[in-house]
């Protein structure tokens, strides 16, 4: 089975949650690939049974927080059908971006079967956790070791 990670990153905590969130992946048998927004491997998304979109937080600490670069993540292909997961990176509060996230991959044709925010400070962690959730969640078939 494959899945794609596709992330939009600033400082770079994004980008390392999602190379380790396909890193965690591929170690549990799923094939994995993460890219940037703007770096899709189409071919290879097109296969993918599971799509992980993944963001920072922008706006102000406590309102007005929302999906970094959204104009990015409303360009993102096309997911009709596939089952997805999202995922933020965030230093204080979250806000409502997982929600506001779950509306821009919905109508890209996303499913959305969850989400989890990553506190920045511990990246590590919160991408090992979204992994056992996402596979808890998902019905991907995993492929055999």
């Amino acid at each position: 089975m494959k899945a794609t990670v596709v992330y939009e990153s600033l400082t770079g905590n994004t980008r390392d949650a999602g190379d380790l969130i396909a890193h965690g992946l591929r170690e549990a048998g799923v094939e994995a690939m993460a890219c940037p927004v703007d770096r899709v491997d189409l071919q290879w998304l097109s296969e993918s049974e599971l799509v992980i979109v993944g963001t920072w937080v922008d706006g102000l600490f406590f309102f007005g927080q929302k999906p970094g670069r959204p104009w990015k993540l409303a360009k993102l292909p096309v997911i009709d059908g596939k089952q997805t997961a999202i995922f933020c990176t965030y230093a204080l509060d979250p806000g409502k971006v997982l929600e506001k996230l779950q509306g821009v991959v919905e109508r890209r044709g996303g499913d959305v079967i969850g989400g989890y925010a990553i506190k920045r400070d511990d990246i590590v962690g919160g991408a090992a956790e979204f992994v056992e959730r996402v596979l808890a969640s998902s019905a991907l078939p995993r492929v055999p070791a």
